[in-house]
């Protein structure tokens, strides 16, 4: 599990595409792997990814067909910037809400509105997450926990401090780049029973 509090952005320095999988080998910020070990877990872009190797402050994962088709991971180039979050503790502060990793889908950025230290985005949602949007809910885009704006048919807006544009890498977003949503749980949860409910009772 993860809070949503992205701790730096890391750089791809190199994709070994394999017969049904890519490695990615991530350069992580000075200090973030210090004592995480092999087989630990990691957000990376909002993707729970696991340890395959560490050296230094380069990391390694392995990435399946299944995390690829359902990821932005799968536009990854050498010199990308990702989000980076190391998994939560019994001492970890939730500054943000409960992620787990695991991607419900990904959002074209329709529109960036660049102000003088902030940053609106326009994203478009995936026809099967559009129930489970709400203003002022929880959204983890590209593993970063944040509130959603203004909501629209088939899309939202989400406004960004200057803390996190420096942070991670909302900084150098782009009109049409895909963002990994991964939805809140407590608000499918919820969705999902006031539907089950609803339905019972027309039965």
């Amino acid at each position: 599990m993860f809070t949503g509090i992205v701790t730096g952005k890391g750089h791809v320095q190199k994709i070994i595409k394999c017969k049904d999988y890519i490695s990615l080998i991530i350069k992580a910020p000075k200090g973030f792997s210090k004592n995480l070990l092999k087989g630990a877990s990691v957000s990376v872009n909002g993707v729970c990814l696991t340890v395959k190797k560490k050296k230094t402050d380069a990391l390694e994962f392995d990435v399946i067909e299944e995390t690829l088709d359902k990821t932005n991971l799968k536009n990854i180039s050498r010199s990308s910037k990702v989000n980076l979050e190391r998994s939560m503790t019994t001492k970890t502060e939730i500054g943000g809400h409960l992620v787990s990793g695991h991607i419900h889908g990904t959002g074209e950025v329709l529109k960036v509105i660049n102000k003088h230290e902030t940053k609106d985005l326009q994203i478009k949602i995936p026809v099967n997450l559009r129930e489970y949007i709400f203003y002022k809910g929880y959204v983890a885009l590209n593993g970063c926990s944040l509130t959603i704006g203004k909501v629209l048919k088939s899309s939202f807006y989400i406004h960004l401090i200057p803390e996190t544009i420096s942070v991670t890498t909302f900084q150098d977003i782009k009109k049409g780049d895909l963002i990994n949503i991964e939805v809140e749980q407590t608000t499918i949860n919820t969705v999902e029973t006031v539907k089950r409910v609803i339905l019972e009772k027309k039965v």
